[in-house]
């Protein structure tokens, strides 16, 4: 298990939620296509986002302060327990662009399969890239708790921090936005289900 720290972002328009803090951005112009980001900032409590509703409602202020918040945005994350909640039924059925107007995904399978989702392509709400492994600080991991279909990991340990109210005592399943994993195979190399890693507050 690796350690991380924890950031946010996939919507109805998706939010992908990234790890750690990205640096200071120039905003850019962004398309009114826009409905997939990464997140560029964190709520600075792990991976506690106030479960669904809390990871949801900061994707949508990320949103709006990057001028597009007339859309539902939705965080790409799934919960587990009794009544399961899996992220692919929350985020519409697509397509999906970057803020620069790239498609990476025209439905709910192609985005659970041939995607365009890679460093160039996973950008935040102001269109500024994410680092990946080769940059630093390595910022690639991305919190989903869900599986390569994009439902909820069904496992008898922790995969989504307590349902996302855990800041430091959890861990969860994350991707890897850069398509770069600890070993040379696919599964390391997934944007949602890469490994299982230990959180901190950040």
């Amino acid at each position: 298990m690796s350690t991380t720290r924890i950031r946010i972002g996939i919507a109805v328009s998706i939010a992908l939620l990234a790890s750690g803090a990205i640096a200071a951005e120039t905003m850019q112009k962004i398309s009114p296509e826009m409905s997939f980001f990464v997140t560029s900032a964190g709520l600075g409590k792990g991976a506690d986002l106030g479960g669904l509703a809390g990871a949801d409602r900061h994707c949508q202020q990320l949103a709006a302060a990057a001028g597009a918040g007339k859309k539902q945005w939705r965080a790409y994350l799934s919960t587990t327990g009794d009544k399961p909640v899996h992220a692919r039924d929350r985020i519409g059925k697509g397509p999906w662009y970057t803020a620069e107007g790239r498609l990476v995904a025209r439905n709910v399978d192609e985005l659970h399969a041939s995607n365009s989702i890679n460093r160039m392509t996973a950008l935040t709400e102001k269109g500024a890239r994410v680092n990946g492994r080769a940059d630093s600080p390595n910022m690639h991991d991305i919190l989903t708790g869900s599986g390569v279909d994009g439902r909820a990991v069904v496992s008898d340990k922790d995969t989504t921090c307590g349902n996302w109210t855990k800041s430091g005592d959890g861990a969860a399943m994350v991707g890897h936005h850069d398509r770069w994993g600890l070993k040379d195979d696919e599964p390391s190399r997934s944007w949602n289900v890469a490994s299982v890693a230990r959180l901190q507050s950040g």
